[in-house]
């Protein structure tokens, strides 16, 4: 018999907190654009995408603005755990480090075997491992998967983001202002000098990043790696005894306070926005040849077959050679099953998508068709070895 004096449980806190929710979230947006623009309502959604709201579109302030909140945790997690988490010291890079290294080397050479010429611009896109997705498939398997491994999917993810972000910064900036790239130039340095004066305060880093934003939208490299260089400003270290009235002090870290309050609405609201405003592909309306087209082969072959060969391939040769170890109690088929998860390449790879094919809708939509092809497969194919897998033997 239930007591009726029992506290219920709060189903809504529960949900936001399982490991699981942020995937299942983006998984039912990215079903829900698909359906929309594959509906009578497809022409409307697009044309309420592309409709202009100030200096951008719709679909502009998404990606542009909402998305840069993105960055702004990448960068955070970044720092934080090269500072003093999983990637803090060199022993606990290595092996992630090695296997993300191959799991961007061999989807993009994979990629390029399938396309030349224009279509070549998109040998990134398959390069990206979506951590809400891959952690989301762990979680689904409980202990099935052993804490190890899952630390080091989280920091082969971290490393694969930072990849993508200097691939970002260094292959796709199109033209520069240079007053607008000068003005940012001295907003950053203005960051610098709050964390050097000791400033604790979250909010001077929020306005100068705000003109930071406006200005690298304005000077031709992409406006959401504001928020990245934003997060490496952020000061990590602890001040026991002090507060600012935001949660820092009293032994709390600014950059942990922000990282928290920007977790669950990344997650669980810009991601989400994103797919409904990115996966909105009209399979219906695409030439027959575009599901079989360049693009769309070397996106989804890079991201399954590419991401098992670098990453599986490149972790296996590290333990032989005797450069890194086996995460404590994995057996190779786990980690064959984990190599398959970092082929989940959805937020990144689209966000990639729109940069290397700004002016071709029909190349952005193959792609976009390769990344949710290859990401479902990689998905259901290491879900399906891991809880096989099961508890494997440890190996050295």
């Amino acid at each position: 018999m239930t007591n009726p004096d029992r506290p219920r449980p709060n189903i809504i806190r529960r949900f936001l907190g399982s490991p699981s929710s942020a995937g299942l979230v983006l998984i039912a947006a990215a079903i829900g654009a698909l359906v929309l623009a594959n509906s009578p309502i497809g022409p409307g959604y697009a044309t309420m995408l592309h409709a202009r709201f100030g200096p951008l579109s719709l679909e502009q302030w998404v990606n542009d603005g909402l998305m840069t909140l993105f960055f702004l945790l990448v960068g955070l997690e970044i720092k934080g755990e090269m500072l003093e988490g999983e990637l803090s010291t060199w022993p606990r890079r290595i092996l992630p480090g090695i296997a993300a290294s191959g799991g961007m080397i061999v989807p993009a050479l994979i990629y390029l075997a399938f396309n030349r010429g224009p279509t070549a611009a998109g040998w990134a896109i398959p390069m990206a491992t979506d951590i809400a997705f891959a952690l989301g498939v762990t979680a689904l398997l409980g202990r099935r998967v052993p804490a190890s491994l899952r630390i080091f999917l989280a920091a082969l993810a971290i490393i694969d983001d930072l990849g993508a972000v200097l691939i970002i910064a260094l292959f796709y900036t199109t033209h520069l202002s240079l007053p607008d790239l000068a003005g940012a130039g001295v907003a950053l340095v203005a960051l610098i000098g709050l964390n050097r004066l000791g400033v604790r305060h979250l909010s001077p880093y929020m306005l100068v990043g705000l003109v930071l934003w406006g200005l690298m939208l304005r000077s031709g490299i992409h406006a959401t790696l504001a928020g990245v260089m934003l997060a490496f400003t952020i000061p990590l270290d602890r001040t026991p005894g002090r507060s600012d009235g935001h949660g820092n002090g009293d032994g709390t870290s600014p950059l942990r306070t922000l990282e928290h309050r920007l977790d669950r609405p990344v997650a669980f609201l810009v991601v989400p926005i994103f797919a409904l405003a990115n996966a909105a592909v009209p399979v219906l309306g695409l030439p027959p040849g575009a599901l079989a087209a360049p693009v769309t082969l070397g996106v989804a072959a890079g991201l399954l077959i590419g991401k098992i060969m670098g990453v599986f391939g490149f972790a296996t040769i590290a333990v032989r050679l005797g450069l890194a170890a086996m995460p404590a109690g994995a057996g190779r088929l786990q980690m064959l099953g984990m190599a398959c998860l970092c082929g989940i390449g959805f937020t990144m790879s689209i966000f990639i998508t729109l940069l290397a094919f700004p002016d071709s809708p029909l190349l952005q939509a193959e792609a976009k068709i390769g990344v949710l092809a290859g990401s479902l497969a990689a998905g259901m194919l290491g879900y399906a070895i891991l809880r096989r897998a099961g508890r494997a033997p440890a190996i050295g």
